[in-house]
């Protein structure tokens, strides 16, 4: 994949980090200053659909991702289908936030897919192995999670295996992979 030559963002960017690490923050900035350069708007693509019912932690945190973002920003609620909707709403000129791939994996395990699969069928469409390369810049926010103790419940130490897969994944495909630490980005992986 290549750098789009109207704007200096990469066509894939993955920024990963901890908890209030500062990644989403970071991920929205790139994707508005690509929005300014290329004349459009921004598109974020939330996975956590759902979360904010059953958690007030995570309302809490989505209505303050909400009230940073601008009105220039269109937001799309996808927990499942991401290269679905990636697919449909790719375009040169709008660059994409999807935030978090961690949430996605969540979903998908809470619901039993087949994990393996959907991660290579993401890959194969970010990689262009499933037709032409998505027209726009893309920006992946996800938690990384193997800096940690090993998990002592079988389903956490899944969910933390399946997370590191998916990470090097997307990682492979990725011009730029950017971890984030205290505020502060440092390049894992540089276009």
């Amino acid at each position: 994949m290549s750098t789009s030559p109207s704007t200096p963002l990469p066509a894939l960017s993955l920024i990963l980090g901890g908890a209030r690490s500062g990644k989403s923050r970071h991920a929205e900035q790139l994707v508005e200053s690509a929005a300014e350069s290329l004349g459009g708007d921004c598109l974020y693509i939330a996975t956590a659909v759902g979360q904010a019912e059953r958690d007030s932690e995570m309302a809490a945190r989505i209505a303050e991702h909400k009230a940073r973002r601008g009105a220039h920003w269109r937001t799309i609620e996808e927990p499942l289908d991401l290269a679905g909707v990636l697919r449909r709403e790719a375009r040169a000129e709008r660059p994409i936030l999807v935030d978090c791939l961690t949430l996605w994996l969540s979903n998908l395990m809470a619901k039993e897919r087949d994990i393996d699969a959907e991660i290579a069928g993401l890959v194969k469409l970010l990689s262009g192995e499933s037709g032409p390369d998505l027209a726009g810049p893309v920006v992946f926010v996800s938690n990384e999670v193997g800096h940690g103790i090993v998990p002592m419940h079988p389903l956490a130490r899944d969910f933390r295996d399946h997370a590191g897969r998916l990470h090097q994944a997307v990682a492979a495909v990725a011009d730029s992979v950017v971890l984030m630490v205290a505020g502060i980005p440092m390049i894992v992986k540089a276009p």
